[in-house]
């Protein structure tokens, strides 16, 4: 008898394991500033982030397969961040991958990620060079570095030039944050400032950047021709609001994606007039498909993370665009390993180096006119390398540029020879093909 109710319970037990292994959810683990001074951006992208990860839900999971998240408290904090990685990795299963969201971050946990086997996604920031994938396995820069914007928004100036030979004894001013994240675009603007022979001055800001007043005085003096903005939170008011006390025309300013959204400019309003901003391609979507889905699915029951009308805002849609890429590498990862079943990290980063996302897969999930289509590879971690420009109008963004291709007989060099370096630096032996396979 005593053994009967052994081999029972051990019977039991097995159906019960095997129902929780059934039951298991994909864990996103977010990684969000809701506090601090970066706080006004932070917190729409995060709200977009994790109302796309309820849509998902709300459609039926990733062919069936529900996603759990949890968020952790960063404060745009490099150590905060890499608290908040050890905490979560290993939680309900293991992270599917983490969203940095700080390039300076990125670099922390760039030398954590292949040991841990997670893949680090960092769409549209984070270091340009992980584009390489035989050297950065883990990190996933998806649909954007910030080489390709710098590469863009010169493109975009000299086009409204007449051309980029025309930007032959121009004077450039680079204001940016100084951080990785700011000086991340510096290679690439000195590299087409050799191509092409305008001048580059370059101006960091301390963080977070409320006092800009000798930046400021320094571009007066040095009368650029154009202003890049490298900026992040209240940095970008400010600078916006010094330009305008300064006299500095706004439509001679253009930002990169993460100077370009609402938080940026409401405050400057009208004063911010005709100042420009890369966008990571899509901008602000209030009418887009997806948009109008998440406020049927999610806010419209009473479930929206957040204030229903910054939904289709700018970083809201940043924070949307990101999560979707997050769920369709582990959709895509399924193809292999198996659909409907919970994914692993190395089965999750499958997925994200094969991303095949074509412009019909993008207009079904709701993003038609928003995106256009990613393919990554193992040489290719970005997947894409369009973007567009829009301009504030005093009262919102609208796009002023058409789609714009990062030059790659440009950003190919830069990207394989500091790939190179990194790999040497740290003793790497570049993927083989067969890895590439794998």
């Amino acid at each position: 008898m005593k053994l009967r109710n052994i081999v029972l319970a051990s019977a039991l037990a097995a159906v019960g394991a095997s129902a929780f292994a059934q039951a298991k959810e994909q864990f996103f683990p977010v990684l969000s500033y809701r506090t601090g001074a970066y706080a006004p951006n932070g917190v729409p992208w995060a709200n977009g982030f994790v109302d796309y990860i309820k849509l998902t839900n709300a459609r039926g999971g990733i062919n069936g397969m529900k996603i759990s998240y949890e968020e952790c408290e960063t404060g745009y904090d490099t150590a905060r961040s890499v608290e908040c990685y050890e905490r979560l990795k290993g939680k309900n299963g293991g992270a599917t991958m983490f969203q940095s969201l700080s390039t300076g971050a990125t670099f922390a946990l760039t030398e954590k990620a292949p040991g841990d086997k997670i893949s680090i996604i960092t769409a549209g920031y984070g270091r340009s060079e992980s584009q390489d994938g035989t050297v950065f396995k883990w990190n996933f820069p998806l649909v954007g570095t910030y080489w390709l914007a710098a590469d863009i928004l010169v493109q975009n100036i000299g086009k409204n030039e007449g051309g980029l030979d025309k930007l032959k004894g121009k004077k450039i001013t680079l204001v940016y944050h100084d951080s990785p994240y700011g000086k991340e675009p510096i290679p690439l603007l000195q590299e087409r400032a050799a191509m092409h022979g305008f001048n580059l001055q370059l101006l960091p800001v301390t963080a977070p950047g409320v006092d800009q007043k000798a930046t400021w005085l320094q571009v007066r003096q040095a009368k650029p021709d154009y202003v890049l903005l490298w900026g992040w939170g209240v940095m970008n008011s400010t600078a916006l609001k010094e330009a305008q006390a300064t006299g500095y025309p706004r439509e001679k300013m253009y930002g990169v994606w993460w100077s370009g959204a609402e938080p940026d400019v409401k405050d400057v309003g009208e004063g911010a007039k005709g100042y420009n901003a890369a966008a990571f391609q899509h901008g602000a979507e209030p009418d887009s498909k997806v948009v109008k889905e998440i406020l049927a699915a999610v806010h419209d029951k009473g479930q929206g993370t957040g204030p229903k009308d910054e939904v289709g805002q700018v970083l809201y849609m940043r924070g949307v665009v990101s999560s979707m890429l997050a769920v369709e590498g582990v959709r895509r990862a399924q193809e292999r390993f198996g659909k409907g079943k919970w994914m692993s990290g190395e089965q999750a980063r499958w997925g994200y180096e094969n991303l095949a996302l074509d412009q019909k897969k993008l207009d079904a999930l709701g993003f038609a006119g928003v995106m256009r289509p990613v393919s990554t590879s193992c040489a290719d971690h970005m997947g894409s390398n369009w973007a567009r420009v829009h301009t504030w109008d005093g009262k919102k963004w609208a796009f002023s540029s058409d789609w714009l291709q990062a030059d790659e007989q440009v950003l190919k060099p830069l990207v394989k020879t500091t790939a190179a370096k990194y790999a040497a630096d740290k003793k790497l032996t570049p993927r083989t093909p067969e890895d590439c396979q794998s």
